[in-house]
Formats: structure tokens, sequence, C-alpha cells
């Protein structure tokens, strides 16, 4: 068999670039590092968490919690354990019966008729190992029986039946919590590979497409996404990984969903979004990732299921939508799987929602309010305003005028009264 042998690589020590160099490098080398650089997932695509606890001293809140710990192990620790616990209560409790017939001396009356020992048949640990594990599956094959001069073995087989109980219900109710869990009916919800944006009625929209894959429906099931993104507070403070809401239709009620069909979720990148100011450019130069969350019932069992995956910003695209799923064939519906996942470009602006907003804003104002704003800018109605300022004056003066005249009036009628 041959194999590839590696011959060993002569590695050349490249030349240092001087600082004004490093300095000059072109914006396309740093968008291509920053392409390259390895994408650190909140949430993985499949739903996983990629967040560690280390460091957690305080393990034994996980052993008062016991049986969610048993549930949460992985499938191999499970069945060990639970072997683990019926080999270690059958061999704990046929010691106890060895030792019961020890203690009596009936080891040593194995084959006298006149003895009456505890359990008929016992004469050895084996042989107690097996009676232990024929009382508590409760087989009773018949061959060992215990007698009724023994109070002792009595009290012994209650405890070990009651207990015996405990033990199976622990244990099976783990096993069938385990088996039942709806984390594999989550496999069978997908997203979409990637999100969009895009223009839907006027307004910029990022959007995403989820689906089930099952006849079997989701009862009640909603939909939540969530933006993480470090930020910095006016303060100074750093918060990492800081999580922001983004509305899917809380306020209309679109977040819940009846997935029948493939569904296209859509958030308005508004005033009380966090894209509200990110155009495209801006979005290309971000380090975000956006978290969407489907939750809902499953139909068969009842049990609450929840899907998880995320975008971060490589699959953010921007000017694109989602191909058509859904055809009307003769008498059904039906929805094509191979296009779940394909986008098609289309006309999107470039801009931000805010300056597209403006835009369309400008775009309705009334032709008589843009002309007479666009005059007073320029300094055309100033004139008028000299001559509306101009007449105020004169009407002033004359007002002046009048009230002197009545004053000097008055004077002369109280001089000539004064004379007579």
């Amino acid at each position: 068999m041959e194999q590839d042998v590696e011959s060993p690589a002569v590695t050349t020590r490249k030349p240092k670039l001087p600082k004004q160099a490093r300095e000059a490098l072109p914006e396309q080398l740093v968008d291509q590092v920053r392409a390259k650089r390895k994408i650190q997932r909140y949430v993985r695509k499949d739903g996983k968490c990629n967040v560690h606890h280390g460091n957690v001293q305080e393990t034994y809140r996980y052993l008062t919690d016991i049986f969610t710990t048993l549930v949460d192990l992985k499938w191999r620790f499970n069945l060990f354990i639970f072997v683990l616990v019926y080999t270690v209560t059958w061999l704990l409790f046929g010691f106890a019966w060895w030792l019961i017939a020890y203690v009596r001396g009936d080891l040593e009356h194995i084959g006298d008729n006149q003895w009456t020992p505890c359990v008929n048949n016992l004469n050895g640990f084996v042989s107690a190992f097996l009676f232990s594990i024929e009382t508590e599956t409760t087989i009773g094959y018949g061959y060992r029986v215990i007698t009724d001069q023994c109070p002792e073995g009595i009290l012994l087989l209650l405890i070990q039946s009651v207990l015996g109980s405990i033990v199976n219900a622990f244990m099976v109710g783990c096993m069938f919590v385990k088996i039942s869990q709806p984390k594999k009916r989550a496999e069978t919800l997908v997203f979409s590979t990637s999100a969009v944006i895009s223009v839907r009625d006027g307004r910029l929209c990022l959007m995403f497409r989820v689906g089930d894959l099952r006849n079997s429906h989701i009862v009640e099931a909603s939909i939540r996404a969530k933006l993480i993104k470090s930020k910095q507070t006016k303060e100074g403070e750093f918060i990492p990984l800081n999580q922001t809401d983004m509305n899917v239709g809380y306020d209309t009620g679109d977040d819940r969903l009846f997935l029948v069909s493939p569904l296209i979720i859509c958030h308005e990148i508004n005033q009380n979004s966090p894209f509200w100011e990110v155009s495209q450019a801006d979005l290309d130069k971000e380090d975000l990732e956006i978290v969407v969350i489907l939750e809902g019932m499953v139909e068969a069992t009842g049990m609450t299921c929840q899907a998880r995956s995320s975008y971060v910003t490589s699959e953010i695209k921007w000017g694109y939508r989602f191909m058509p799923v859904l055809t009307l064939e003769d008498g059904f519906y039906e929805v094509d799987y191979n296009s779940f996942h394909d986008i098609h470009e289309t006309n999107t602006p470039s801009c931000s929602a805010r300056e597209l907003a403006e835009m369309n804003c400008r775009a309705r104002l009334p032709l008589t309010w843009s002309v007479a704003s666009k005059l007073s800018q320029q300094g055309v109605l100033e004139p008028e305003g000299r001559e509306k300022k101009s007449t105020t004056t004169l009407v002033t003066q004359e007002e002046g005028l009048e009230e002197q005249t009545e004053r000097n009036g008055d004077i002369a009628n109280i001089e000539s009264e004064s004379k007579v």
C-alpha cells in the first residue's frame, strides 16, 4: 500500500515591510483578511450554543437536581448508570440475604430436612444474588422461596420490594424522558442558510425562511429573533455579546405561525430596529450575529420543542429575495424543498433605511411647500418681509402723531379755561 510522504518544506522568512508600506496597504486586502477570519458563533447553525461553563465551584447544585442531571447526560453515560444502579442494588440485597442465612446458620444445615431455613435452596452467595434478582424483578421461579420462620427475612423482603419499585420508577422515568425528548423533533424544523435584505412595500426588510418537514405540525408555533453584538455604553462600559430584541411581528401577531408550509419571516427596519442606520457598506464591516428561535408544541406528544439557528454578517445577503417554493397542483399545494435555500438578486438601494425614508419623505412633499422653502432658502422672499416691516413702522409713526396731537389739544383747552 503506497503512502504519500511529505517532503520537508523549506521555510523562507519574508522580509518585514516598513511601517509606511504597511499603512499604505489597500483596503481590499484588509477586507480579504476580515473575510478569511474565523467566525466565532454564539449559536451554531444546528442550534447548539457555543458556550462552555468553566470554573464551576458549586458542583453540588447538580446533585440537588439529580433527575435533570441524569437526563442531560450523554447516552453512553446514561446507559452505564442505568446498568450500574440495578447491578449494585441486586448485589447489596443479595449480600443481605446471604448475611441472614450465614447468621442464622442456614449454610451449615444444607441438606438437613429437619432444619427450616430462612430461604429454601439458598446455599451460597450466588444463590442469594439470584434470589435478590428474582425478588426485585418479581420473576419468582419457585425454586427459592422465603419461609414464615424468618421475620428478619420478611422485613428485608418488604424493604427490597419498596426500594426496588422506587429504583424502577426513577430509572425508567429517566430513560423515558431521555427517549421522548423533543430535541430530535427540531431536526425536521429547517431554517434558510442565509438571510436577505430587500425592499418590501417601500421599506427595507430583513427576512429569513423557516419550514417544517413533517406532516405532523407544530402547535402554537412562535418565532423570535435577537441581535448578538458587543457594545460600549456612553460611560465606557463594555458589554460583550449584548442581546437586542428584533421585532418580527410581535405587535401585529405575525410572530405566531401556522407552519404548514414554509414561511418567510420579515423584520421591518424602522426607527426601532438596530439596523435603522446601517447601509450595505456598513453591514459588511459589522461583526454581529442574528439568533432566531422557533418554539412550539409537538402535536404527537404535546411537549415543547425549540429549534435555533443563527446568521452572521457573511450570511446576510443585501439585495436578494427568496425563490418561491409553493406551487398549486391538481387539488393540492406542493412544496419544493429543493428551492428552499435559493435566493435571487433584486433591485435594492444600498443606503440605510433612514436615508431611504428621508428620500421617500422628500418625494411626497407638496410642490407649493417645496417651492416656498426653496425661495426662502435663496432669499427671494426677503423683500416681502422688508415691505411688511416698513408698513409696520409707518403705522406706528402715525399712531404716535395722533397721540401727540390729542395731548396738545388737551393742554390748549386747559389754558383757555384758566384765563376765563
